[in-house]
């Protein structure tokens, strides 16, 4: 299915295609019916969150909540559906709400870095692949610590401020087939993991961090054939993409 507009444009009254900056948030509207399509430009994003799913406990109390920062079309719902959660998705695009509510996301249109729940109402606090399309990642965090309850579990997943970053989500990620929609990072905005663990441990959660890539021989099986799920596996840099996550204390 060809997307028309294409990503990273938006058509004016007069029909013709104008560049969005870098990072817009109406690439997600023009995208929003995207989010589930296999083969679409959120495939990956899938395979992510179910990597991020991995490092949810299962729920420990009845009613327990889990809070999807950044949500978008739900993505995260399927991997944690049996895990006891009430998912509450915040996100600001709420075309993409829509397709979360439709997967079991309770959704709330309203701005990452202004979460409007109460304090320690959430067991667990994700932040999947938001955190690099932020202008303030620390006010995200401290938000996400905020909520998250004495003993509830934090899970973030970003794109890491290096240069080999920048090569391989940017310039060479926005080029190949099937890589991410031109535009829809600004490498200006990528996440040092300083910033999350030093913001976050002024909040009371002390983070572990690691690195992850696709399961290289599935993904180039995916690549030539478009079949397949790809593994996101653990691997030895934390310097593109990675994970960090830890419990708030008590």
């Amino acid at each position: 299915m060809q997307v028309w507009p294409p990503a990273g444009f938006r058509v004016t009254l007069g029909g013709m295609p104008l560049a969005l900056p870098r990072n817009d948030v109406r690439q997600y509207e023009e995208l929003a019916d995207e989010w589930w399509r296999p083969g679409g430009p959120f495939e990956m994003l899938g395979w992510i969150a179910r990597a991020r799913a991995a490092l949810v406990p299962p729920a420990q109390r009845s009613g327990a909540v889990l809070v999807d920062l950044g949500c978008g079309g739900g993505l995260l719902a399927p991997h944690v559906a049996g895990f006891g959660y009430r998912h509450v998705g915040i996100d600001l695009v709420a075309m993409s709400l829509h397709h979360a509510r439709e997967h079991g996301v309770a959704p709330i249109v309203a701005d990452v870095a202004a979460v409007p729940l109460t304090d320690g109402c959430a067991d667990v606090v994700c932040a999947g692949e938001i955190m690099e399309h932020v202008a303030s990642p620390s006010t995200v965090a401290r938000e996400a610590c905020r909520v998250l309850r004495p003993g509830g579990t934090l899970v973030v997943d970003t794109i890491n401020a290096t240069a080999l970053a920048r090569l391989i989500v940017v310039t060479l990620g926005e080029r190949v087939p099937k890589g991410a929609p031109k535009g829809i990072h600004d490498p200006n905005l990528f996440v040092p993991p300083r910033v999350l663990l030093e913001e976050c441990r002024r909040h009371g959660v002390r983070l572990r961090v690691r690195g992850v890539r696709p399961a290289m021989l599935r993904w180039l099986r995916w690549m030539l054939t478009g079949r397949g799920e790809v593994p996101i596996v653990p691997t030895f840099s934390a310097a593109v993409l990675y994970q960090a996550w830890g419990v708030k204390e008590a």
